[in-house]
């Protein structure tokens, strides 16, 4: 009789690196990006956008807070 599927060891591979750095930024509201000292084209076409009427915003990436991932 032939052994019962499945019941074996599970060799797991291993993940492989990426030699491609990854960042992360902040996601800033429009009245940070309104007090800012470098003001960026994002933050600005963000912040023309959030002093219409009636507009709903949830934030922008900060390229100013870009962070590095291990």
């Amino acid at each position: 009789m032939a052994p019962p599927k499945g019941k074996g060891k599970v060799v797991k591979k291993k993940k492989e690196i990426s030699s491609r750095a990854q960042y992360t930024m902040r996601i800033v509201e429009s009245a940070t990006c309104s007090v800012c000292k470098t003001p960026c084209a994002r933050g600005m076409r963000y912040l023309d956008m959030m002093s219409q009427p009636g507009a709903v915003g949830r934030g922008v990436p900060c390229i100013l807070t870009r962070r590095k991932i291990n």
